[in-house]
């Protein structure tokens, strides 16, 4: 196994930012070529993490370990497993269209732009290979810094206001895991993520320990009725930061839950997990319905984001019920595998629809659905992506769109019928706010004069829609690949979490 090579997946694309920060916006065409090469090197530099991953095994890998803070036993820990892997490759290759999205359209502080984007993408792999406590923490807070400034330079009208608010929304619920993991650290001695899984507790410690946890990843996925900070931010965002708040920073409140909340307090979270899966079938209900009235493409899309991040926390905390029906572990972790699947998936559809957006935008410079209206007569090769993108954030077969989704209900029928059928809805509503907004703006007559002098997608453009497209289409025919690296992983954590750490009849493994 490579030494280093996580800590390099870290640090190159941090100091490849210094870097472009450094070289500035006089001379921004080497930097944006700086940015680009940074973000490719990484991604690059990633896929060996891929190849090189025993998928016979639940242990972690590509390990590192060095001191970092000796007076309170934190450690520079990374490494990672099936359940991590994807969600570093996912990050890698995302930057990689945001840096090409912004390559001209960005005109003002561009290269301190490209700089944020490749600090934050340091930052975030950071989150995903952490397995020191306080190190996870460290990376969790810092990334908030990057996001921050690019909603708030290079925003909206309402950047101010909506970069307070989703400040203060993640800064909040991460003070209370931050209590939660001083306490364990007091307990254990260790920060190490490990070793807090197997640290022994009582009921009335995990059930604070994980509520701890809840408030810190349910804002950030985000859960109802902790929702509203995203359409507020996904608005005022550029398009890459809506792609990375979208593709890669949800996903880390669905980790985290996977991460910290479930192994380390068991039985608190199968107590708990009548209350999750109500605000997720929320989620996917009711938030269906409110995507359906929007008439802003960008606050559709967010809106879309919640209902299909319910899916995730739905899938995450199937696994009780599954074990209690079927008094087996077999078949148990079909919801997080559909959840993880999920994750990766909508990383990739939620970033080429925030990108569709940015390509219309960036044209007419107006999100209102009303403004358009049959672009395809004008762009019809941006058209067919953007059907393609709408039909997969719909769940058709043959997209990655439907794996996901497919498993999750499956693991629902398998839990409880009604948990199922609601869960099912969202193939009706998703379909309907997503058919229903390419209905009003791709198809039909020429809606105004503005969209009569739209010009077909450029070569960088159609370049970045292919690409996401390719890894849309591979997931939904193929996704044996990211299934076989996560099984192993989802397996050592079911029966973690099923088993729980409190003495009481259990499923028997199979």
């Amino acid at each position: 196994m490579q030494a280093g090579l996580l800590s390099t997946l870290i640090w190159l694309p941090i100091l490849g930012g210094v870097l472009v920060l450094a070289l500035g916006d006089s001379r921004i065409a080497l930097a944006r070529w700086a940015a680009l090469a940074t973000a490719v090197a990484s991604f690059l530099l990633s896929i060996p993490l891929y190849t090189g991953f025993d998928t016979t095994t639940a242990a972690f890998q590509f390990v590192e370990q060095t001191p970092w803070i000796p007076a309170f036993d934190a450690t520079y820990h990374l490494g990672v497993d099936g359940i991590a892997l994807p969600l570093v490759l996912l990050t890698t290759f995302v930057t990689i269209p945001v840096v090409i999205a912004g390559w001209t359209v960005i005109e003002k502080r561009t290269a301190q732009y490209f700089a944020a984007f490749l600090i934050m993408e340091g930052l975030m792999v950071g989150v995903f290979s952490a397995l020191d406590a306080l190190l996870f923490y460290f990376f969790w807070e810092a990334m908030l810094i990057p996001m921050f400034l690019i909603i708030g330079i290079w925003g909206g009208p309402r950047r101010v206001y909506a970069t307070l608010k989703f400040f203060l929304f993640t800064f909040l619920g991460s003070i209370f895991m931050l209590v939660a993991l001083i306490y364990m650290y007091l307990q254990a001695g260790s920060y190490d993520i490990v070793a807090l899984q197997e640290l022994p507790l009582s009921f009335d410690e995990q059930f604070w320990i994980f509520l701890a946890f809840f408030a810190a990843f349910a804002v950030k996925i985000p859960m109802f009725p902790v929702h509203t900070w995203l359409p507020d931010a996904h608005v005022e965002a550029p398009t890459g930061g809506s792609v990375v708040l979208a593709a890669i920073m949800l996903k880390m409140g669905g980790y985290g839950f996977l991460r910290f909340a479930l192994p380390i307090a068991p039985d608190a979270a199968r107590e708990l997990d009548a209350l999750v899966i109500a605000l997720s079938l929320i989620a996917v209900v009711y938030i269906g319905f409110v995507a359906l009235v929007q008439t802003d493409m960008k606050k559709l899309i967010a809106y879309s984001s919640i209902a299909h991040m319910g899916f995730v926390t739905l899938g995450c905390f199937l696994a009780f019920d599954i074990a209690t029906q079927t008094r087996s572990l077999a078949g148990a972790g079909m919801g997080i595998d559909g959840a993880m699947v999920q994750m990766v998936s909508h990383g990739l559809i939620s970033a080429a629809l925030f990108l569709c957006v940015g390509v219309m935008y960036d044209r007419l410079h107006s999100r209102e659905i009303s403004a358009y209206g049959g672009v395809i007569n004008r762009m019809p090769i941006f058209g067919a992506f953007m059907v393609l993108f709408a039909m997969a954030n719909s769940g058709l077969p043959g997209t990655s769109g439907f794996v996901g989704e497919f498993l999750v209900i499956i693991a629902s029928f398998k839990a409880n019928f009604w948990y199922a059928f609601l869960a099912a809805t969202t193939l009706i509503l998703g379909a309907a706010y997503t058919l229903w907004l390419v209905k009003r703006v791709i198809f039909g007559p020429v809606g105004n004069d503005h969209v009569a002098t739209l010009e077909d997608l450029n070569d960088r453009e159609f370049f970045v829609l292919g690409v996401l497209a390719v890894g849309v289409l591979l997931l939904g025919v193929w996704p044996a690949p990211l299934l076989e690296v996560m099984q192993p992983s989802v397996q050592h954590l079911v029966e973690q979490i099923v088993t729980g750490k409190l003495p009481r009849l259990t499923a028997t493994p199979t």
